[in-house]
């Protein structure tokens, strides 16, 4: 299910990347990733009473509060930096050096959460960095 779920995330995002260079267009940048927060905004919270899992607010450690409010801050200046990159430049461009965040997250999980890289994960790595230059100059 997991893989499921994952590959509808690539797809979303894929969607995402193309429907905001579209509707960028003439707008501040700024102000279009505040327009994007608040639909997800709604479309979260939506979420948590139709699963009805508002009660588990109360059951959050400190700790997962803190990491969950820095991960939010983290996404909202990756959204800010994504949207001024993506008014500035082509989509095409923008959206595979977005995609590094893959090799910068693997690398952090090493560092920080003591996951072991692969063979087949190095490999990967590699070739997704080779990959984003290939296109992006």
């Amino acid at each position: 299910m997991w893989f499921l779920l994952a590959l509808g995330a690539s797809v979303f995002a894929a969607l995402t990347s193309i429907l905001a260079k579209i509707g960028i267009e003439g707008v501040n940048s700024d102000l279009a990733t505040a327009i994007r927060t608040f639909v997800v905004l709604l479309m979260s919270w939506g979420m948590v009473f139709l699963t009805n899992a508002q009660g588990g607010i109360t059951e959050i450690s400190k700790r997962s509060w803190l990491f969950l409010i820095l991960s939010g801050l983290a996404t909202g200046a990756s959204w800010l930096c994504y949207y001024k990159a993506l008014q500035l430049g082509e989509a095409s461009k923008v959206i595979p050096i977005d995609k590094l965040s893959v090799i910068i997250t693997m690398v952090l999980a090493a560092l920080i959460l003591h996951e072991q890289f692969t063979p087949k994960s190095i490999i990967g790595c590699v070739l997704i960095g080779i990959g984003t230059l290939l296109m992006v100059v």
